[in-house]
């Protein structure tokens, strides 16, 4: 990534499943996901390590951010979500899901539940430090891995990915995140359409719906990530004031997507042995497509 944006890195801490780097200047932070998969082969998922680790970072980050506001002449930082693998993120860790939901346990669930929506929610209020969050998205993003690009201020994907929320498919819904952050851009009732249909679209497509904000064609992700950065640089002020507008005009609280949230957990502990058995097929098929070892398959 040697790019005019980042012509130095920083030293950053370590995480399992995170690869994070930051400009020279520390205005510029990249939480790149699935770092681990480079070494072990798994699921790009939001597994429950993923899911700490990215809070962890966040609430670390942002504590720094707020300690060195004021001090920075009124410089925009950044931070860009992106990922290590050629899928962004393939959604929810549907394992864990049919564990909990064969064993009824509505606490481990909804803990999980919680956990994702607080990292959404934080990319979404900019980590409480005023941060501009931008989703880089080369590959895949399916349920809860569109869910997390959604909740960021500006979406790049690159040309050809497929993004979408394919929940209906075993009779649930995205429930953490989606529908607050999709009624931001499009109308409930397109949302409503798009969150049941289980359809993946292009980024072409998503684009010409407003749901994606820069396309790129591909392999210049990146490039246009710094277009954004480089933008935003020459009006720092009007744009950390279009957060708080938007903030007011349409706020997305945390209580409403706990509240959501709730709601989802609900309806997956009522799913029955037909979706269960299609949440399975759609474990199988994600660690086939990271090239886990067959005995992880089972």
């Amino acid at each position: 990534m040697a790019t005019a944006t980042l012509e130095k890195l920083a030293s950053a801490p370590r995480y399992a499943t995170l690869r994070t780097a930051e400009s020279a200047d520390g205005t510029v932070h990249w939480c790149h996901m699935h770092a681990d998969l480079a070494t072990s082969p798994g699921r790009a998922c939001f597994k429950p390590a993923l899911v700490d680790d990215i809070l962890q970072y966040q609430a670390l980050l942002g504590d720094r951010l707020r300690r060195d506001q004021g001090r920075d002449g009124g410089t925009l930082t950044h931070v860009v979500l992106a990922s290590d693998c050629d899928a962004f993120n393939l959604g929810g860790d549907l394992e864990y899901f049919c564990d909990a939901i064969r064993r009824q346990d509505r606490a481990a669930l909804y803990a999980y539940a919680q956990q994702c929506v607080r990292g959404v929610h934080a990319f979404h209020a900019g980590l409480d430090a005023g941060a501009h969050s931008i989703a880089l998205v080369q590959g895949d993003a399916l349920g809860g891995g569109f869910e997390a690009a959604l909740s960021c201020h500006t979406i790049v994907a690159e040309e050809g990915v497929g993004m979408g929320l394919p929940e209906v498919l075993f009779d649930l819904f995205p429930g953490m995140g989606a529908y607050s952050f999709l009624c931001k851009r499009i109308t409930p009732h397109k949302a409503e359409q798009l969150m049941l249909s289980g359809e993946v679209l292009s980024s072409e497509e998503l684009h010409k719906m407003g749901l994606v904000d820069v396309l790129a064609p591909r392999g210049q992700g990146v490039l246009a990530v710094e277009e954004v950065i480089r933008a935003n640089r020459r009006i720092p002020h009007a744009r950390a004031a279009m957060h708080k507008v938007r903030a007011m005009a349409q706020p997305v609280t945390l209580d409403e997507m706990m509240a959501i949230t709730g709601v989802w957990v609900d309806t997956a502990l009522q799913l029955g042995e037909k979706s269960m058995r299609t949440m399975e097929r759609l474990v199988r098929a994600q660690y086939r497509r990271h090239g886990a070892p067959a005995a992880a398959q089972a």
